[in-house]
């Protein structure tokens, strides 16, 4: 099921029956190779997509040319679902990786708004989700140094990733460059480098390839200042990803 992953492990839950009128408004599926811009800011679009394979970024350009993402999507997240009522978004939408999205069309939303206002409410949590994740991202990059913005990234990708079961619990994949890491945690690629160096050699964790191996969940999670409310995931997930592997309190 393409939307399976949408709202697993979440606070906001969903039944079968929601799950497949979803899938029911998916106009098509469509793939698009790493680098693909899928979204253009500025343009009046009338679709929004669900990612279901891959990685995609949210990014505004600077006049001297340089990109600064604003967003790291991971499979089950709506991307541009705010698209719908703007109809043409301030960045750009874009495949980090090759990706595969679900495409909805915005009639379709239309009509579940109107017929079944439950599933639009937690519609409307994915928006509201993605304004909590923006504003950490922003504290991180405004409060945090080159060490913790490093270390929370990693902490919240696995958190993310834990809630639609593709991190293991002490390993993740994270099919990114150190220059991506760089632009989303605002450090040049020396930095990042030093970065994960540092976070190997304290015994935290080992950033290799295209995987990421946590060997001290907590340390990590305690370098990072890192805290999993803001995700809204359900107590068992949140403790897991602060290692807290028994009873949630």
């Amino acid at each position: 099921m393409l939307t399976e992953n949408v709202f697993r492990n979440r606070a906001a839950e969903i039944s079968n029956a929601e799950r497949s009128l979803l899938e029911g408004a998916i106009s098509h599926v469509q793939t698009y190779p790493a680098g693909s811009l899928v979204v253009r800011q500025g343009v009046p679009v009338d679709i929004s997509t669900l990612l279901v394979k891959g990685l995609m970024t949210r990014h505004v350009d600077a006049p001297d040319g340089r990109r600064h993402p604003v967003a790291l999507h991971v499979p089950g997240d709506f991307v541009d679902l705010h698209a719908y009522a703007l109809k043409k978004l301030d960045h750009d939408v874009a495949a980090l990786t090759d990706i595969t999205v679900a495409v909805f069309r915005h009639a379709s939303l239309e009509a579940i708004q109107t017929s079944e206002p439950g599933l639009a409410r937690r519609l409307w949590f994915l928006t509201l989700l993605d304004a909590a994740m923006h504003r950490q991202w922003i504290y991180r990059l405004a409060s945090l140094n080159a060490l913790q913005r490093v270390s929370h990234f990693l902490c919240e990708t696995h958190a993310r990733l834990l809630a639609i079961g593709a991190s293991e619990g002490n390993a993740f994949p994270l099919p990114m460059t150190q220059a991506d890491i760089g632009e989303v945690c605002s450090l040049t690629n020396v930095h990042v480098n030093r970065v994960l160096r540092e976070l190997r050699e304290s015994g935290l964790c080992n950033v290799r390839g295209a995987n990421v191996q946590i060997l001290d969940l907590k340390g990590l999670v305690e370098r990072a200042r890192f805290d999993p409310h803001y995700l809204y995931l359900n107590p068992q997930t949140a403790a897991h990803a602060v290692g807290h592997t028994g009873n949630p309190p």
